[in-house]
């Protein structure tokens, strides 16, 4: 049976009480003002750095998360004690967000200029290059547009429509999506395990075989790494988070070390 330290039960708790209200609380937007919003956007908030990691999208959601915290967090908390285990969740959580919100900005911005040249010089070759390249789930609307703007490029008032599209396409960039949920600290914690105790055999959920702590951190950086660069329009998880944190548990870990502190 697992026994919970003290940070790691108090974390644990914090979870559950956001969770609980964020369920009876949904009418005053309560998940949307704990979310993490990108720089830029109207809802965006700088204390969304550190809420974010108490907030959850759901039961399965929450329940992952906090297992790998159970599991893996009082071994480390008593490696390091209390104080210095709180501030390794703290700033890997952050870190992740920061990272994340960082690569949203650039991506953004890229859209941003992208928009910003179509609406100087609108023609129907470029509003479909607009498009295809940031294929994002638009309205449907917008590609039966792009046949009707290609049919009628001199038209003012469908040229007016498609520099409505583009700034549209702009505003979803910017404000729609959030990101929520400890997952960016809890693989900070998944990467300080993997490089403090790297033979240490660890149980799979799915499928429940045993892993070594180093193999399965590779491969989770590997996954998150891929899965961020070649992330899919309906994919709502932040994998650039999850590397986030598993860059600055590494950094943090590089600046602790001090002597022989790998376990077998």
């Amino acid at each position: 049976m697992v026994r919970l330290s003290p940070v790691v039960r108090n974390i644990l708790i914090a979870n559950v009480i956001v969770f609980i209200l964020q369920q009876v609380m949904s009418g005053v937007n309560f998940t949307m003002m704990m979310s993490l919003w990108k720089f830029g956007s109207d809802n965006f908030a700088p204390y969304q750095f550190f809420t974010y990691m108490f907030a959850h999208g759901g039961f399965g959601h929450i329940l992952f998360n906090m297992l790998g915290l159970i599991f893996l967090g009082p071994l480390l908390e008593q490696f390091w004690g209390p104080k210095k285990f709180l501030i390794f969740y703290l700033v890997t959580g952050i870190g992740a967000g920061i990272l994340y919100n960082g690569i949203e900005y650039v991506q953004v911005s890229k859209v941003k200029s992208e928009v910003e040249a179509y609406i100087a010089a609108p023609d129907p070759e470029a509003f479909n290059r607009l498009i295809a390249n940031n294929d994002n789930g638009l309205n449907p609307e917008i590609y039966e547009f792009i046949d009707r703007y290609a049919e009628n490029p001199d038209n003012e008032q469908v040229r007016l429509r498609s520099v409505q599209f583009a700034r549209q396409l702009l505003d979803i960039k910017l404000n729609y999506g959030s990101m929520l949920g400890a997952s960016g600290a809890i693989y900070g914690i998944l990467m300080a395990f993997g490089l403090l105790f790297p033979n240490t055999e660890l149980m799979l959920l799915i499928p429940p075989i045993p892993i070594k702590a180093k193999y399965l951190v590779l491969i989770l950086g590997g996954i998150a790494l891929y899965s961020g660069f070649n992330r899919s329009p309906d994919d709502m998880t932040a994998h650039f988070a999850h590397l986030g944190g598993m860059i600055f548990a590494f950094i943090m870990i590089k600046i602790w070390q001090k002597g022989r502190d790998s376990f077998y």
